[in-house]
């Protein structure tokens, strides 16, 4: 074979840089899916009357774009980092196939493009929320993870900003007679138990799955909670009473009088699920159990919301 021929087999066999796959990778395409459910949630459940189709759109692509553009911004000030761990190792920033200059571009346009389509379409409030979850992901959490295990903390605040993105949203833009900045819609009990909710919900979540891949965690530097606990007492200890942080929370709409007589039964059971996986994480300290209370979590985040929907009082 001659040499052109082997330049020409190479340059075919190659695949291709910057493919769509490698774009849903760098934007966390999958992990997004939960700014959108969460997004909806919060608007569907401060809508009035019928569902503003329109503004939910509108409000829903400026959260989403969001979370792409942090997850591009994550991934570019990780890139180092992730070359040292296995399971992101292969992400186009740290494999080199994509360069990062063009993933910065893509970052700043999706930001930006978010924060400015939400001032414009949706509402200033929707608009800095959105604003305020990337400021702290990304210049507050993301440096934490390798300075201080309260970073688990910090990134909860984040993730559960979006549902309030959209309880602001369904308020669309302001009218004659309204404040500059309409701090009910934060303030509210509907907007605190949603941010409650996401808030604790996150922290058994990442609590197992940081105790299962502890070696990993270490090896690229990042100081979490599980790091040095190797018999899992510590972490199951913190699960557990997070646990029952959130279980608690599921009582505050009940108590404001927002749900239905039937939400806080069905929401015991659910979160009875929880309390119980986290008990048996406690005392058996394994990663079987581990796992199991991860997975749950998977499940109990999108039931509880369901629930949250199906027995709330719209106005």
């Amino acid at each position: 074979m001659t040499e052109t021929e082997t330049s020409t087999e190479a340059q075919v066999t190659t695949p291709p840089q910057g493919t769509m796959k490698d774009l849903m990778a760098l934007t966390k395409f999958r992990l997004s899916a939960l700014v959108i459910v969460t997004t909806f949630v919060g608007f569907w459940l401060n809508s009035h009357g019928p569902l503003n189709w329109w503004l939910l759109i509108h409000t829903l692509l400026g959260s989403t774009l969001a979370a792409f553009g942090a997850a591009v911004f994550n991934q570019l000030m990780e890139m180092d980092v992730d070359k040292l761990m296995k399971r992101t190792a292969d992400r186009p920033l740290p494999s080199s196939r994509m360069q990062p200059g063009a993933a910065f571009a893509i970052g700043w346009i999706l930001s930006a493009f978010a924060i400015i389509h939400l001032v414009k379409m949706v509402n200033l409030e929707a608009a800095t929320l959105c604003a305020m979850t990337l400021a702290v992901y990304l210049f507050v959490y993301t440096p934490m993870k390798q300075q201080s295990a309260w970073n688990t903390i910090v990134g909860a605040v984040s993730g559960a900003l979006p549902p309030l993105i959209g309880w602001a949203g369904a308020a669309g833009p302001p009218v004659e007679g309204d404040p500059y900045f309409r701090w009910q819609l934060v303030s509210s009990p509907g907007a605190i138990y949603l941010f409650l909710l996401l808030f604790l919900w996150q922290l058994p979540h990442f609590l197992a799955i940081n105790w299962m891949y502890r070696d990993e965690y270490r090896k690229g530097g990042f100081v979490m909670w599980a790091n040095d606990d190797e018999t899992g007492a510590k972490t199951s200890r913190l699960a557990f009473l997070f646990s029952i942080c959130t279980v608690a929370a599921a009582f505050l709409p009940a108590l404001t009088g927002q749900t239905v007589v039937w939400f806080l039964p069905a929401a015991c059971i659910i979160n009875g699920a929880l309390l119980w996986l986290a008990w048996k994480f406690l005392q058996t300290r394994d990663r079987a159990t581990a796992r199991k209370l991860f997975f749950y979590t998977l499940m109990h985040l999108p039931l509880l919301l369901g629930i949250s929907m199906a027995f709330w009082k719209r106005p």
